[in-house]
């Protein structure tokens, strides 16, 4: 039998089939998981009363002292106590459900799972790969002794909002890649306990690049597409979605990307030989910039030799010639790439939105 965690108040909110409906609406409100569970004396699960419920009893004018059984659904969806989270899950977005009550195999209620619950609780498996190896050049004197992930935005070093964003979504194993002053990155994270994960890490005595720092993982323990982050970038991204968009649309590799505007100054001027064909006064272009963040399937983990240098950009343009599909994932959430002072300087006024 698998182990739930329910809603800790679903007892609070099960009622007798004959309480009056002005009751119920009480306890639907006092409760605040937006339904009410109607059981019998054996607490046998007999109907539910929902939001929609009430507000339909209304519209037909029931009297507030008419019995709860008179306006519940009557033949409520219900999972088994041996079902997984995930199966509970997929069967709630799969009917629409906000909430959905369990029951053993007497129909007898046992507890109550909620779609907010769940998403809460839900454990993503996949690995996660944080790039922490720069040096982070562009940013001195900040980073002459304190290398660029630890440099602190608001009161917290960048890398620890990515790993808290990381650890919100569901994540719980961590690879972070190191090369300047790796000590003090290990020092501050340490095995990960402190945010109830596992953090491993792996070093580079010569810098690899993003795509060759994947053969120093240990790449027979991962069996699950891998997702890789620089550790200098700040994102509300929803990682769900992401992985649920790269294992939708079958590819071997999925990049994220960010759309770039930029305006070129001066008119721009077609031409065909030595005539114009049009004038476009200070045109704007609009592109797809690389975000910095991949999912990976492990086959492209095994095909990097340890020592190899090579960038990620690259890699998927070998595995694309070899005729593997590699997907873009438009990021419209917030994203800050913080490469220049100017980045680092708008972060700590925009700390706010990631939080």
């Amino acid at each position: 039998m698998k182990t739930h965690r329910f809603e800790k108040r679903w007892q609070d909110v099960v009622v007798e089939p004959e309480m009056p409906l002005e009751k119920a609406i009480e306890i639907l409100d006092r409760g605040g998981l937006r339904i009410v569970l109607v059981a019998d004396a054996a607490q046998r699960l007999v109907g539910t009363v929902t939001d929609g419920d009430i507000r339909r009893a209304l519209l037909k004018h029931r009297p507030l002292d008419s019995p709860v059984r008179d306006v519940m659904c009557k033949h409520p969806h219900s999972a088994g106590s041996d079902w997984s989270k995930d199966r509970i899950l997929a069967v709630m977005e799969d009917l629409e459900l906000l909430q959905i009550p369990v029951v053993d195999e007497d129909s007898r209620l046992i507890g109550l799972e909620t779609l907010h619950g769940l998403m809460e609780r839900r454990t993503l498996d996949n690995p996660v790969f944080l790039m922490a190896g720069g040096f982070g050049t562009r940013l001195r004197p900040l980073t002459n002794d304190c290398p660029k992930p630890l440099l602190k935005v608001g009161d917290k070093p960048i890398l620890e909002l990515i790993l808290e964003s990381l650890v919100n979504a569901g994540f719980h194993h961590f690879y972070i890649s190191t090369h300047y002053l790796p000590e003090m990155i290990q020092e501050y994270f340490g095995d990960g306990s402190l945010w109830g994960v596992k953090i491993e890490y792996v070093h580079e005595e010569e810098p690899l690049g993003t795509g060759g720092a994947l053969g120093l993982l240990p790449s027979n323990d991962i069996d699950l597409p891998l997702l890789m982050m620089n550790g200098d970038l700040l994102t509300t991204i929803n990682y769900r979605e992401l992985l649920d968009f790269h294992r939708n649309h079958d590819s071997i590799a999925t990049m994220c990307v960010r759309q770039y505007e930029h305006q070129i100054p001066y008119g721009v001027v077609q031409t065909d030989g030595a005539y114009i064909q049009s004038m476009d006064e200070k045109p704007v272009q609009k592109c797809f910039i690389n975000a910095g963040i991949y999912v990976i399937a492990p086959e492209i983990v095994r095909s990097v030799k340890k020592g190899t240098r090579i960038d990620m950009p690259t890699l998927l343009e070998k595995q694309m010639a070899q005729g593997e599909k590699v997907s873009m994932f438009p990021v419209h959430e917030y994203w800050l790439d913080i490469g220049k002072m100017d980045d680092f300087q708008r972060a700590q006024s925009e700390v706010g939105l990631i939080l």
